[in-house]
């Protein structure tokens, strides 16, 4: 199939008066709205890069691009490399017209970056597995109606090989989220609570003991998507955010060519320069070369996305490239936040915690943006952490990339139930 049948296809069905939900149900039986995927499982066999291109010419044309997040970058990809035709079947309709909305449960609050020693258990029970523990920094979990779920199912084999994972309704007894409150005053991360709550055996991805198998699979997505590439909407998935019977034309955005990255999000270096003339400290040497630092990681940033998507479309691979992008964008955006602060200075300091503040602030400093800097600035300690930290990067390229001896231990080779605990 061709990419020159997007335009007409798009004059017949676009109409800004549908509601999100019809439009994103017509995207997605057309094979538009994922069309890399395979044309068996509502795509249109193209290449990435074609795919993305194609996202891209959707928001020129001024229509609002396929749902994006957890469920279509990691679940999708997840489930056509790992899933039964079954499982696909029952839940790729549901990401692609964007009638799902998916968080990952995965972390824990004693296996954040030893993910391995998660400790939440499932049992089987007849059809069904009966899931008790706790997850932490759940990204979206107050709106997500599903999730990837790793849990322990066998605790007499070591920790890594006594995983399975899960896809697990998130809108059933059992299941109590709880936002944490960030220092930027928003919560995007949960705590999830899981009491005998079910999932179908159905519903196991992968094969029992599998799960690290399968999470890695999601993880390295998560990475890639850490570079920033695709096609950008504000328009939130699913039955519980409140965004499918909006119309759909109120979520048109700028039609401004690629996504940005998450560092250029984050305080990218246009608007600090253009600020660090605003406020006079143009001149300041040190600062002018960090700026410089930030253009050029921004510009790195970038290559490496288009290489990473040269490479998906031709077929190729570069070992450890999405570690390598993360940890890339971690550096960025740690550079942006003190480059912030010090164009800022004294005003970095009047953060505001509700709109009315917000507004006081910027209205004393004279810097209409001023809240939204510096909630970028705040957020910047997030993504050196999440999907993996930076040291876990490191690992993962020391060990797979480079071939650098594993550190000494134990605990690949000893019972999970005979670990020491925290």
């Amino acid at each position: 199939m061709s990419r020159r049948e997007l335009a007409p296809w798009l004059e017949a069905n676009w109409d800004p008066e549908l509601s999100l939900r019809e439009w994103w149900r017509r995207l997605g039986e057309s094979g538009w709205a994922q069309p890399h995927w395979p044309q068996e499982w509502h795509g249109r066999g193209l290449s990435r890069a074609d795919g993305l291109a194609v996202s891209a010419a959707i928001r020129r044309f001024g229509a609002v691009p396929a749902p994006i997040g957890f469920a279509a970058g990691m679940a999708a990809p997840t489930l056509l490399a790992h899933g039964t035709d079954d499982q696909k079947r029952r839940h790729l309709p549901g990401i692609v017209t964007g009638s799902d909305c998916y968080c990952q449960l995965f972390s824990e609050p004693n296996a954040g970056s030893d993910l391995a020693s998660l400790q939440t258990l499932a049992v089987r029970d007849g059809d069904d597995w009966v899931v008790n523990g706790q997850k932490v920094w759940t990204s979206g979990g107050q709106i997500a109606n599903k999730a990837m779920l790793v849990a322990r199912t066998n605790v007499d084999v070591p920790k890594h090989a006594g995983i399975s994972y899960f896809i697990i309704r998130m809108d059933q007894p059992g299941v109590e989220v709880r936002p944490l409150r960030e220092m930027t005053g928003r919560s995007l991360f949960n705590e999830v609570f899981i009491t005998d709550a079910r999932v179908a055996a159905d519903d196991l991805v992968g094969g029992e003991g599998n799960g690290w198998m399968v999470a890695n699979t999601t993880l390295a997505f998560e990475r890639a998507l850490s570079g920033g590439a695709g096609a950008t909407t504000n328009a939130r998935p699913g039955p519980i955010a409140g965004d499918l019977d909006r119309p759909a034309g109120s979520f048109v955005v700028a039609p401004d060519g690629d996504a940005p990255s998450v560092a250029s999000r984050l305080g990218g270096w246009p608007r600090l320069a253009e600020l660090a003339r605003e406020v006079g400290r143009s001149t300041d040497p040190v600062l002018r070369q960090d700026l410089v630092r930030l253009y050029t990681l921004e510009r790195l940033l970038g290559l490496t996305s288009r290489r990473a998507r040269a490479l998906q479309g031709s077929g190729g691979d570069l070992p450890g490239l999405p570690n390598l992008a993360k940890m890339a964008q971690s550096h960025a955006v740690r550079l942006s936040r003190d480059v912030t602060f010090d164009v800022l200075q004294v005003a970095g300091m009047l953060h505001g915690y509700d709109q009315r503040a917000v507004e006081a602030a910027a209205a004393a400093t004279g810097v209409a943006d001023l809240g939204d800097l510096l909630e970028a600035a705040l957020f910047a300690q997030g993504p050196p952490i999440y999907g993996g930290s930076d040291q876990i990067q490191r690992n993962i390229v020391g060990e797979r990339v480079l071939g650098l001896p594993r550190e000494p231990g134990t605990d690949r080779s000893v019972p999970f139930r005979d670990l020491p605990r925290n």
